[in-house]
């Protein structure tokens, strides 16, 4: 139940900021594309750290849970755990 109300309530704050987008373009010929209004309201989530990364990449591998098996990066991941390497203090 809470879950359908998350979801109506955002449904709900939605098309308001719609509404006021569309009324701003209207009376000041705003341009509806990246709006600040829609991205002060709608702000993307933070991108996760190199840190964050490079362990979710490795909590994801195999490793010392599993002696048997060869652990395997391919190259976009050795080269984000590289970077969150070189990133730390000497």
């Amino acid at each position: 139940m809470e879950a359908m109300c998350e979801v109506a309530a955002q449904w709900g704050a939605d098309q308001e900021l719609e509404a006021c987008c569309e009324w701003l373009e209207r009376n000041y010929n705003y341009p509806r594309a990246d709006h600040p209004l829609c991205t002060a309201r709608r702000p993307k989530p933070p991108t996760p750290t190199l840190k964050e990364q490079a362990l979710a990449i490795l909590a994801t591998a195999g490793g010392p849970d599993y002696p048997q098996q060869l652990t395997v990066l391919n190259t976009d991941q050795h080269i984000l755990i590289k970077r969150a390497l070189e990133a730390l203090p000497q």
